[in-house]
């Protein structure tokens, strides 16, 4: 049950037996954070506004009787800082009633707190009537809507329904709240662990991931668009949701058990010797703490990749001069993710065949034909529909529909050489290999480029 939201000062909202569950993200606001949101209120203060409204704030009552912020908790925190400052330098000392004071944080916290504490107590520093005046403005004149819930699930389906419609949060923040919602079988201590890990990842990184890596890659095998994720498009990583009943459902979270229990036991010990491996990204994942494993796999694994670049190609190989390169190299990485996730890393390397070196050329074969290399170029490139080069095929929906690693081998690949050394004369032929040849020139002559021609023609 949620109850009718109500607008309530911030001075009523600390008064309330607050508390932030284990499972919140650490307290990550930065001076600069915090020094504009002093300056807001300050601002709203000067102007004499007579109700400075402050957004919304989630809580979700417990059945201890306190309320968990699960919305909100960042800024609470912030303001409860400039509270105990304002409490602190008022003459007399003015004692200010906070029940977040009490709140035992993550020692990740810890040191954001500090900067804060330090950079408000400098901003308030000013003459104590008007410190007086302003203490009593912010905490009897900032206003807040407050939203309470009696269930954990109601909390996260608003926060989840509030942030979709808005730009405030990441697309990988409101999976995160999405899924936590999905895990309301689980104990505290496995949302604890789940989160913490899910925290632990490099945030910017992470949104980058699932960007310009996880996003397109589920989705150029079936030949659709792969880019402009948002918010608006994180329903691929939904999932299958726990109370589903339809037979897709019901077989792959049936699947998905089996293997947990599978590996658990260690029954792959009279099998291959090996854990099976639960994820495939041509496959639905499920809903729950399963996303939460299934990103930090994936991430895992595009992090090997990037060992496996690093410790087989040389410098200028892999050039990193432009953005352009960026694009290609996530391309390449990409590639690479997919096919070992199809079949294995040590399939990347037959014993007639090197295919991590075939699917550089694939990769690479773009950068040498093109001048100016765009998030555009490389999605139409990875669908199959890039003029003159390796046109109509789409890699990644190759290796989805292979059933054993060497069919890469018989994939033809555009070849640079052929293009360089053609002879042929046909007239269907002329303009399009003069067009290619034209462009390979004006990168084979860059010398950024070098390792990477020198390569290529091996």
């Amino acid at each position: 049950m949620i109850e009718e939201p109500k607008i309530v000062t911030l001075k009523d909202l600390l008064e309330l037996p607050l508390s932030i569950p284990d499972y919140q993200r650490p307290y990550r606001w930065t001076t600069e954070s915090a020094v504009t949101l002093f300056n807001d209120i300050y601002d709203a203060f000067n102007k004499n506004i007579p109700e400075y409204r402050m957004g919304s704030v989630i809580l979700h009552k417990n059945t201890e009787g306190k309320y968990d912020i699960v919305d909100g908790q960042q800024r609470m925190t912030t303001l409860t800082i400039l509270v105990h400052c304002f409490s602190e330098q008022l003459t007399p000392k003015k004692e200010i009633e906070c029940s977040l004071l009490e709140q035992k944080y993550d020692v990740r916290s810890c040191n954001a707190i500090v900067d804060n504490y330090e950079i408000l107590s400098q901003h308030c520093k000013i003459a104590q009537n008007i410190l007086e005046d302003f203490s009593n403005y912010a905490l009897n004149k900032c206003t807040f809507v407050k939203i309470v819930t009696e269930k954990e699930q109601e909390a996260f389906q608003f926060f989840d329904s509030q942030n979709s419609r808005g730009k405030s949060l990441d697309p990988h923040d409101l999976l995160k709240a999405y899924h936590l919602r999905e895990m309301s079988d689980s104990t505290e201590n496995e949302k604890i662990k789940i989160i913490n890990d899910w925290e632990n990842l490099n945030q910017k990184e992470l949104a980058e991931f699932f960007e310009y890596n996880l996003y397109p890659l589920v989705r150029w095998y079936k030949n659709k668009d792969g880019l402009n994720y948002s918010d608006k498009k994180i329903k691929i990583f939904k999932g299958i949701k726990k109370n589903s009943d339809y037979h897709y459902s019901i077989y792959h979270r049936a699947a998905n058990l089996f293997v947990e229990h599978f590996n658990s036991e260690r029954m792959y010990e009279l099998t291959n010797g090996e854990k099976i491996n639960q994820f495939q990204l041509t496959q639905p994942l499920i809903a729950g703490k399963r996303f939460f494993q299934y990103t930090l796999y994936y991430f895992q694994l595009y992090k090997n990749v990037q060992k496996i670049i690093d410790a087989e190609f040389k410098e200028g190989e892999i050039p990193k001069s432009g953005s352009g390169d960026l694009y290609v190299k996530k391309l390449f990485i990409n590639a690479l993710m997919f096919f070992i996730d199809r079949f294995s890393e040590k399939d990347l390397k037959g014993h007639n065949c090197n295919r991590l070196s075939r699917l550089y050329y694939w990769a690479y074969s773009i950068r040498m034909v093109m001048v100016a290399v765009y998030p555009e170029t490389i999605n139409k490139y990875a669908l199959g529909n890039k003029q003159y080069i390796n046109e109509n095929l789409n890699i990644f929906a190759e290796i989805a529909e292979m059933q054993n690693p060497q069919d890469l081998d018989s994939i033809i690949f555009f070849k640079i050489h052929d293009v360089m050394n053609n002879n042929k004369k046909e007239k269907k032929y002329e303009d399009t290999l003069k067009a290619i040849k034209g462009q390979i020139d004006k990168n084979k002559e860059k010398e950024k480029y070098k390792g990477l021609w020198e390569r290529l023609i091996q």
